[in-house]
């Protein structure tokens, strides 16, 4: 558990120049909202869109919906 009371963190790592955010959350229900989240501020400060993920635990039901989530708003 971290100072915050948080059990799980959420990384993201940019595959092009290795920049890495961690985010720290509750629970693993937390991770989609979290990356949502993340993913409109990077789009409005960089003025553009992810184009892929990479998601280690593929098979994860939550996994899926963000990868569709990417699919369908992002590119």
């Amino acid at each position: 558990m971290s100072i915050g009371g948080n059990y799980y963190d959420l990384d993201i790592i940019d595959n092009y120049s290795r920049y890495t955010w961690t985010l720290f959350i509750v629970t693993k229900h937390d991770a989609f909202t979290s990356f949502k989240i993340l993913a409109r501020i990077l789009q409005n400060e960089n003025n553009s869109n992810i184009s892929t993920t990479k998601l280690t635990t593929e098979g994860n039901f939550r996994m899926k919906v963000l990868k569709n989530f990417v699919i369908n708003n992002m590119v």
